[in-house]
């Protein structure tokens, strides 16, 4: 019998899980005991059941579409799902009051026992692990210091060497120390003093394998009694640990992706003093990182998420995934040129599962990547893939991934329904309207003003043009690049990538040129979207 409703049936992925005898734990919970969930309001006890399906829960009641996640642990799509048994260790959790220096203290030593380090504490997230460290290393557990942050600290200086650098290296930069650049071993050496009071690394397979790695800049901290930090966040946390085999001093992961804890919590990792340096900056104490609340509730939920790490079948897993990948595959048999290819798991320790790559061309089939992806999104059940290639009319070689690692049990035949679906009957797709007339001349230097959600920026281009092809340099307010892009007519698009203090802000400006103007939209991926007006001098 097929798991799948007919088209005269109502879908239900609660249904098809019931169905298939992979209802989860989680939403199969038997209702908890009147007395251990009854409110203190005087109103009829309340019990703690999942009430919601997939089409009918808490987020669609407030106008939120769930997602079908074939993407992965992405934080802006909410991570990972956790565990049944840190929903448990949470809500059992939240039944008792007790004092927070303790609980911080027995959790930490029971998760370091079980990761192979020295000492542990629960931060908000791998990014306050970051931070926590940062401050911890700046000003140790000096009060008048802390109380002075983050305008004095007895050592204001971090050290990231140029290959590491990244957006998550935000979290040393919260506390204001002033960020150093290395390129080779020679510089870190000399770069090294007295204000130096860390050394920030992120993790991944180049990080062993560069002039510069993990191994190196250890050694050479060593010699010089600086701390280094290991940013391990998704990856898995083997034991022994690697990086602490390395020489490293830190290592943090975050909470809510492989271990599937909180999506709120993380792990700092590393020596006893300066662990409990970094959590005596953070709350409950009224320090630096008051602001980076860990809640009871997180604390045992992470400690949960810790121990079934260390039970569960990694290779069975593994498996799995491949065999949803595979069946994806199978279901897609037939299609005009469509090629499917299985990504074996690979020596990085992040987002460790196979992947599906799926190609096609778009001209034989009808629809583009994007076009797909887009579908994907918007339909219903809302499905998230990863990428998406191919537009028209120029580059139709079409592509998308499937990531199985977050998925649920009995999504991945949700996945390969809705993709056959709209890559087999995809409906019909218009080439986009390519505006005609005289080709607009923008060579020269133009004032650029660009209204954001709040507040606006005085920007400057100096464009060249041969035919209508662009390219050119963009001065921000603080920052320079080049620009490029090409005109169709008086139709303008320029795109640019900022190198913005090892984070990236991309813009790509669509407008329309009238004579010595150009006014139109700005999209600045994860930053959202402006307006801007050009005016040539």
């Amino acid at each position: 019998m097929s798991l799948l409703p007919t088209s005269k049936s109502r879908w239900s992925r609660r249904d098809v899980l019931r169905n298939s005898g992979l209802l989860t734990a989680a939403a199969a919970v038997a209702p908890l005991s009147a007395s251990a969930a009854t409110m203190n309001s005087g109103s009829a006890p309340l019990t703690i059941t999942n009430k919601g399906t997939f089409t009918d829960n808490l987020y669609t009641q407030i106008g939120l579409r769930p997602i079908v996640n074939a993407r992965g642990t992405y934080t802006i799509i909410s991570g990972s799902q956790s565990l049944p048994e840190v929903k448990q260790a949470m809500f059992e959790a939240s039944q008792y009051y007790v004092h927070i220096d303790e609980l911080m203290a027995a959790v930490g030593a029971e998760i370091a026992s079980h990761m192979g380090a020295p000492s542990a504490i629960v931060t908000t997230g791998c990014e306050a692990a970051i931070a926590l460290a940062t401050v911890a290393c700046c000003i140790g557990t000096d009060p008048e210091y802390s109380q002075s942050m983050p305008y004095k600290k007895k050592k204001d200086q971090v050290i990231i060497p140029s290959i590491y650098r990244n957006q998550y290296d935000f979290g040393t930069r919260m506390s204001g120390p002033e960020i150093v650049e290395v390129e080779t071993d020679a510089e870190l050496r000399a770069k090294i003093s007295d204000r130096t009071a860390m050394i920030y690394i992120i993790s991944g397979p180049r990080a062993f394998e560069e002039p510069l790695s993990i191994k190196t800049i250890c050694a050479i901290a060593k010699e010089k009694g600086v701390p280094v930090f290991v940013d391990a966040a998704a990856e898995e946390p083997i034991v022994p640990n690697i990086h602490f085999a390395a020489g490293a001093t830190f290592v943090a992961y975050s909470g809510g992706k492989c271990m599937r804890g909180p999506q709120a919590s993380g792990i700092l990792l590393g020596p006893k003093d300066l662990c409990a340096a970094a959590f005596w900056n953070a709350a409950p104490h009224h320090n630096w990182g008051r602001a980076l609340k860990v809640g009871k509730e997180e604390a045992m939920g992470i400690l949960a998420a810790v121990r079934q790490w260390y039970k569960r079948d990694h290779e069975a897993e593994q498996k799995q995934w491949n065999d949803w990948i595979n069946y994806i595959a199978a279901e897609l048999k037939g299609i005009p040129t469509l090629t499917t290819k299985v990504n074996p798991i690979t020596a990085d320790l992040s987002n460790r599962a196979p992947t599906l790559t799926v190609s096609w061309d778009a001209a034989k089939v009808g629809i583009t990547g994007t076009e797909l992806v887009a579908m994907l999104d918007k339909g219903s059940p809302r499905i998230l893939v990863m990428g998406g290639s191919g537009t028209r009319p120029d580059h139709m070689h079409s592509s998308f991934e499937i990531m199985p690692y977050m998925m649920e049990p009995g999504d991945y035949k949700i996945v390969a329904e809705f993709v056959s679906k709209y890559l087999r009957n995809p409906g019909h797709f218009e080439n986009p309207v390519v505006p005609t007339g005289p080709t607009a001349s923008l060579a020269g230097t133009w004032a650029v003003e660009i209204t954001y959600l709040r507040g606006t920026a005085q920007q400057q281009f100096i464009l060249e043009q041969k035919g209508t092809a662009i390219t050119g340099t963009q001065h921000g307010e603080l920052y320079t690049t080049e620009l490029h892009g090409k005109v169709t007519a008086d139709h303008v698009q320029l795109m640019s990538a900022m190198n913005i203090s090892g984070s990236t802000v991309p813009y790509t400006f669509t407008g329309v040129a009238s004579g010595s103007t150009i006014t139109g939209d700005v999209k600045l991926g994860e930053y959202g979207a402006a307006t801007f007006r050009a005016t040539k001098a």
